[in-house]
């Protein structure tokens, strides 16, 4: 089984291409518009270093949201197209999942925070289980200080928002270092192959971003037209 993964949630993006369940390269790139500018031929240097063609593709791992508007846009947008050009299943992996495979190894409770403008953030929060991360709450649209009422101590807390939001300065509150903050193309590969080995598969005309709320373009568009 050849794949490719999909990474462009965060402030920088990343691409993995698999063969038989393992990562065998993977190219990151800048954040912003220059994914659009770097993705294709980022990918046409990683298929053609080991001799693929576009065509070998047969399944498309790729993190769905929430993070940058602009990013999942793009990232959702290709793994949409070559997959209706090559005809590669697809795997939707949440990218608030991703992160959390990026959690210290002595985390047990942990809580995924995004900025999400207006003081809002994107937050999740997930708790290990016999090693493996079990979902408590869904991906949405909070407060920092309502998401960390409802979580257990000691929480970690892990994600680019953390630069922007600043968690209190309170006993089994524990903030993860920038470092672990950046969602990675070989880990979306690790676990859109586990979803695809379960047939967790989505049709690329179902794809879509996990966005949690509109764009700060398109409210301002629907409270113009609403005057």
């Amino acid at each position: 089984m050849r794949a490719l993964a999909i990474e462009t949630s965060g402030r920088a993006g990343s691409l993995a291409i698999v063969e038989a369940d393992q990562v065998l390269a993977e190219e990151t790139f800048p954040h912003g518009l220059k994914h659009a500018a770097e993705m294709l031929p980022r990918l046409d240097a990683l298929l053609r270093a080991r001799g693929w063609t576009p065509r070998q593709i047969e399944e498309i791992y790729v993190s769905i949201g929430p993070g940058s508007f602009t990013g999942l846009r793009i990232g959702i947008t290709l793994a949409k197209t070559l997959a209706l050009a090559v005809g590669a299943r697809v795997i939707a992996v949440p990218s608030s999942r991703v992160l959390a495979e990026n959690a210290p190894a002595e985390a047990r409770h942990l809580l995924i925070v995004l900025d999400a403008r207006r003081g809002s953030v994107f937050t999740a929060r997930y708790e290990k289980i016999a090693d493996a991360w079990v979902e408590r709450e869904p991906a949405h649209l909070d407060q920092l200080a309502e998401a960390l009422s409802r979580a257990p101590r000691p929480v970690y807390l892990l994600g680019e928002g953390l630069s922007v939001h600043v968690p209190p300065a309170e006993a089994g509150i524990i903030a993860t270092p920038a470092s672990l903050w950046i969602p990675i193309a070989s880990t979306v590969a690790r676990l859109g192959t586990n979803m695809a080995r379960a047939g967790q598969f989505t049709t690329p005309d179902s794809l879509a971003p996990l966005y949690l709320r509109q764009s700060e373009a398109e409210e301002k568009w629907e409270r113009r037209e609403s005057l």
